[in-house]
């Protein structure tokens, strides 16, 4: 196993690993412990009372952030005609059909987030093998497979995050930078939870929200105090 570097140490004294912490506190020390010498993106882990095995339990989804991620994502929309037209004037960094599709094949992923017609879907849909394993896949669940492409773009360049659990339960987001405000991370913090929270499934049994915890990219990880949110 690697050895952690000297800031890593250093950064690891300031955090009390058996407390957690007011969403506030923890966004401060996340911000204090954060040493490296670019702007860190700072992440919230969740680990949810939900078994991913269940159809119904697979929580996957979008939320706006309210202050974005401080990234500016690279939109690429499969659609034709005045669809397609429509996803240039929003913003959409690239738009077409089969000629994105033969691109991707050949081993172009120059995009962050894809966003497809629902009549493309069929032929997009033969990506599934090389864009699935990168998390890319359009899917209704997040408004990435939608006829409104205006609104799809504007809000993905406003900030829009996907989360979706994974095989233990554990969901991963980011939530803006070491440069963002506490207020302005700890109100993308409280989107995304509050998001978790409302997807909660009505067959998810005992404790759902069970562990939250915040890091940056090189930093130590800060738990939550999760009642805050449960009021528990």
């Amino acid at each position: 196993m690697a050895k952690k570097g000297k800031n890593y140490q250093e950064a690891v004294k300031l955090v009390d690993r058996e407390k957690a912490y007011d969403p506030s506190e923890a966004i401060e020390l996340v911000k204090k412990t954060a040493k490296a010498k670019f702007d860190e993106t700072i992440e919230l882990a969740a680990r949810l009372g939900v078994d991913p095995k269940k159809a119904d339990q697979q929580i996957r989804g979008a939320v706006v952030l309210p202050h974005g991620t401080g990234k500016t994502q690279r939109v690429l929309v499969f659609a034709k005609g005045e669809k397609a037209k429509e996803a240039e004037a929003a913003g959409a960094d690239y738009v077409g059909d089969e000629d994105l599709i033969n691109q991707i094949n050949q081993g172009w992923f120059e995009f962050d987030v894809v966003v497809a017609t629902p009549d493309m879907m069929a032929q997009v849909g033969k990506l599934g093998r090389v864009l699935g394993p990168k998390g890319l896949m359009p899917n209704p669940k997040t408004g990435t497979v939608t006829f409104e492409v205006e609104k799809a773009v504007n809000e993905i360049k406003a900030g829009k995050v996907e989360y979706r659990v994974d095989k233990n339960g554990n969901i991963h987001v980011p939530i803006g930078k070491v440069s963002f405000s506490t207020d302005q991370l700890q109100e993308n913090l409280d989107a995304i939870v509050g998001t978790l929270i409302k997807a909660k499934p009505a067959s998810s049994k005992g404790i759902y929200l069970r562990n939250v915890s915040v890091s940056s990219t090189m930093g130590p990880g800060v738990k939550v105090n999760t009642g805050v949110f449960t009021g528990k």
